[in-house]
């Protein structure tokens, strides 16, 4: 939630900053800012509600010089969207500016501490009562910047990753962070220097990169080697990463949305999730991760999967995998409900962490509670350097490069994927799959990228079929086995995009309550492959058209039986029943796309949401 930027350097700061906003808007856009710093001091602060192209046109006629800057695009956590609200915040002797991303859990007893102290307030932030803090610590002890951002952090509870430059010290920038990303970004001989929330905004300008942990501050000065120290005052050798990141996945590339062009590059990705791990000449994959850490993953006795939104109906699908391949039984756990319920964690126990950003701020909390209690720590994430990524054991990493809509999509595909090749090759290494699975899910898992292609020629044909779905008030989603997480995932890109409501169920659960809410008005989407449980799907869906419910389903190639119940049916290419996910999604992201730009929706920034959720 909320993505920050900054520069200090020789270059002008606007424009770098700017064009980081736009990249960081995936992580909020209820409002946005930039303080600008120039050498003798002047310090210039900007601010409008909305997205960061408002923010352009109030600068328009503005003062954006200065080669020191700070920014921010904000998801709203206190305080409502609006001017007063928006980042940076400025101290009350207006010397200091400081941007947020996090939440400040103690904020309302320092703010009453404050305002004994005579300051005063003008948002209803809780990052407004950071920065006054700062001003009153440096104030009241004469401290330098470093020393009164440390001393306030010491008296903060909460999540936060900040960023404070100083009008008195222009050649400066201090930067912190506690349970929310930051990475610093290092140019040439130390002459400049870039941070910000992730990496997106800053690889244009250096792959050399500093990933803050927990508790650190960073001084950043021109012409001097970072300088890190948590909140003892303790020093902390920087470790420079070096980041690849293909420019080219930030740009659209001539595609209308974000959204739709991470769709269509589904296939490559799961190419490249799969590269040099899945060996279809030599029948076999090799994951290090299993390698590395091969005992203990044979002897686990049980896997808890952690997860959020998307990540945790990818979990499920895992479970599937795990339990069916490998024997063992596996918890699949909201990372939010399991972290607060005393869990009873073993130390035999393996924890699975699925996460696309790497950071979400629940799952990581859920993870570091199963590494308390003595468990396997295993990470599934996309971003490379992040959170998750450093707090674990050993991992996978899904490979399927940034992913700027807010609606996950290649991300999803990408994490089953994953988990498709973790518990197959775990399950070849327990001897509990037979030789001839094993081979045959090998061969057909690479041919899922050109499956995959198959799918996304019928577009059209999908795109026809949505039109029908535009007015609708209602949907149900309905999947049986290994389809049934691809229903949930169905209707919460639905509900996240089209702000139609949509629920997902297990086919054979509609009699048990949500078959009354069928009439000739709602819509019943079914994911119907071929698979063990397809005649009792097909039930179903007899059922649902006896009480003149309107039937769209995604049907294998040459399925006759529901093509002549369904209004509508798309087509996937026959596979395995346990692949079946990786093709039978695409159509319902193809679905919730064209209906919510049927509907004139802004479908890469969803109203209320946020790509990466950092904060509680």
């Amino acid at each position: 939630m909320c993505g920050i930027v900054g520069y200090i350097g020789y270059r002008e700061a606007y424009p770098i900053l700017i064009k980081g906003l736009h990249r960081l808007e995936y992580r909020g856009y209820d409002s946005a800012g930039v303080a600008l710093l120039k050498k003798d001091g002047e310090l210039n602060v900007y601010k409008e509600k909305g997205k960061v192209s408002n923010l352009e046109q109030l600068v328009e006629s503005k003062d954006t010089s200065g080669e020191i800057g700070i920014a921010h695009t904000r998801w709203a956590t206190h305080g409502e969207p609006s001017r007063l609200n928006a980042h940076p915040h400025v101290s009350q002797n207006g010397r200091l500016a400081l941007v947020h991303n996090g939440i400040i859990e103690n904020y309302a007893s320092l703010k009453t501490f404050l305002e004994s102290k005579g300051f005063t307030f003008k948002s209803s932030t809780d990052t407004e009562v950071l920065v006054q803090l700062i001003q009153f610590i440096q104030d009241e002890y004469n401290k330098d910047l470093e020393g009164a951002v440390v001393s306030a952090l010491r008296r903060v509870t909460g999540a936060y990753a900040i960023a404070v430059i100083d009008k008195d010290f222009p050649d400066k920038i201090v930067v912190a962070r506690n349970s929310s990303p930051l990475v610093i970004g290092i140019g040439e001989d130390y002459k400049e220097f870039f941070f910000a929330s992730d990496a997106l905004p800053i690889v244009e300008y250096t792959n050399q990169m500093i990933y803050l942990n927990d508790g650190e501050v960073a001084l950043l000065k021109l012409g001097q080697k970072v300088e890190i120290h948590n909140l003892d005052n303790e020093d902390i050798d920087p470790k420079i990463k070096e980041v690849d990141i293909n420019l080219d996945s930030l740009e659209k590339g001539g595609y209308e949305h974000f959204m739709l062009k991470e769709i269509y590059d589904q296939p490559r990705c799961i190419a490249d999730c799969m590269r040099g791990r899945l060996l279809p000449n030599e029948k076999r994959i090799v994951l290090s991760a299993i390698n590395q850490h091969r005992e203990k993953l044979l002897r686990a006795k049980r896997f808890i999967i952690v997860a959020c939104g998307t990540s945790w109906h990818a979990g499920l699908i895992g479970k599937q995998f795990i339990e069916q391949w490998c024997q063992i039984p596996v918890e699949v756990e909201y990372a939010s409900e399991f972290r607060y319920r005393k869990p009873v964690i073993m130390s035999g126990d393996v924890v699975i962490a699925i996460s696309q950003s790497g950071e979400t701020a629940d799952t990581l909390a859920a993870f570091e509670l199963a590494k308390q209690k003595g468990a396997l720590c295993f990470g599934i994430v996309n971003v490379v350097g992040s959170s998750i990524a450093r707090a674990s054991d050993t991992g996978i990493y899904t490979h399927v490069g940034p992913e700027i809509g807010v609606a996950s999509t290649k991300a999803f595909t990408g994490q089953v994927t994953v988990l498709t090749l973790f518990a197959l090759a775990l399950a070849h290494e327990l001897g509990s799959i037979s030789q001839v699975e094993y081979e045959k899910y090998v061969q057909e898992m690479a041919r899922i990228p050109e499956k995959m292609k198959e799918v996304l020629k019928a577009d059209s044909v999908i795109k026809d079929i949505s039109r029908t779905l535009t007015y609708a008030r209602n949907a149900l989603y309905m999947g049986r086995g290994f389809n049934y997480p691809v229903a949930l995932e169905g209707a919460l890109k639905l509900k996240e995009i089209s702000y139609i409501h949509a629920e997902g169920y297990p086919a054979a659960e509609m009699k048990h309550g949500p078959i009354a809410l069928v009439d000739e008005n709602m819509p019943v989407i079914f994911v119907a492959t071929h698979h063990q449980l397809y005649k009792k799907i097909l039930s179903n869906i007899e059922e649902v058209k006896a009480r003149n419910g309107r039937i769209i389903a995604v049907v294998t190639k040459g399925d006759e039986a529901v093509k002549k119940i369904a209004e509508a049916t798309i087509e996937v290419p026959a596979t395995l029943p346990a692949t079946a996910p990786l093709l039978s999604v695409v159509p319902l992201q193809l679905m919730a796309y064209h209906v919510a730009v049927f509907k004139g929706l802004n479908v890469d920034q969803p109203r209320n949401l946020a790509k990466s959720v950092t904060v509680e």
